[in-house]
């Protein structure tokens, strides 16, 4: 069973994805910044991580450049209400790219495709 940590500042999305993801047959890890992700990584280990872009208390293009750093081959799904994030050259890096929706079908469409596709290595 793939596990998929959440990243995101906002504590109802947490906890629908949570609902949604464990319905769907995944693990489910949450954190509500970035700022300790290498950490939580080690911890929790998961197989992908769907991550909020816009946070109060830290940006998640950055803690994507931090994953990336240490964790190349960890799948990441940047998430985000805002649609003008995907021109920014900074989410290159992710796997994809989902706009936040109360319907999650894109968002288990894509955490299913970059786990068929990535081998995430452990370490």
């Amino acid at each position: 069973m793939a596990k998929v940590l959440i990243v995101d500042d906002e504590k109802h999305i947490r906890q629908l994805y949570t609902e949604e993801l464990e319905d769907a047959g995944y693990k489910v890890a949450t954190a509500e910044d970035g700022s300790a992700i290498l950490s939580i990584i080690e911890k929790e280990k998961p197989d992908v991580i769907v991550l909020d872009i816009k946070m109060v208390s830290s940006n998640g293009l950055d803690v994507l450049q931090q994953v990336r750093n240490r964790h190349y081959n960890l799948p990441v799904i940047l998430c985000s209400a805002y649609g003008s994030y995907k021109v920014d050259m900074k989410t290159i890096a992710a796997d994809a790219y989902v706009i936040k929706s109360s319907d999650l079908t894109e968002l288990k469409n894509k955490i299913a495709q970059v786990l068929d596709t990535k081998v995430p290595m452990r370490d």
